[in-house]
């Protein structure tokens, strides 16, 4: 069986990054901000996100991977 391009973790990492940048876009733009404005803090939460949610879906901390 051939493995998978990107795991489960991987993408739902991605997905809530895009889900919360998608949302403070919209949120930003309904608020009376203009187009490119609400993108480009779309684009920086989404940023964020990943980070945050990489961390926050962690598969094993930092201490177990060092004792094995």
């Amino acid at each position: 069986m051939e493995r998978p391009l990107v795991t489960i973790r991987a993408a739902l990492v991605l997905l809530l990054a895009v889900l919360s940048g998608g949302t403070t876009a919209v949120l930003s733009w309904l608020d009376g901000g203009d187009a490119v404005r609400s993108v480009l803090a779309g684009l920086a939460a989404a940023a964020l996100g990943v980070s945050f949610f990489n961390r926050l879906i962690a598969g094993t901390s930092a201490e177990e991977r060092e004792h094995g």
